[in-house]
């Protein structure tokens, strides 16, 4: 995934261990997804109940429920603006 590379990239910067941490998280938290897909909020600029994020750290993984499958759309920092139009709504 493109958006993990760079934000790992850019954590590597100031610490490779960081880096590494976050990946971590974010493929743990992504996993859980298996078991509880619902378990992340509603996304607020979205008004559609399918896509939720789950916040890691300063970070939001965006995904989309699809009947039994979950899709990460997207994952960016929680100051970016984040402007719905630029996340496609299905694959």
């Amino acid at each position: 995934m493109d958006d993990l590379d760079g934000i790992k990239e850019y954590i590597a910067r100031d610490s490779v261990y960081y880096a590494e941490k976050f990946q971590e998280d974010a493929f743990s938290a992504t996993d859980s997804l298996e078991l509880f897909p619902e378990m992340g909020r509603t996304v607020p600029e979205r008004n559609d109940p399918n896509f939720r994020e789950l916040i890691i750290g300063s970070y939001r993984i965006i995904y989309k429920l699809d009947g039994d499958y979950c899709y990460v759309v997207t994952m960016i920092h929680g100051k970016r603006l984040y402007i719905p139009e630029d996340i496609p709504n299905a694959y």
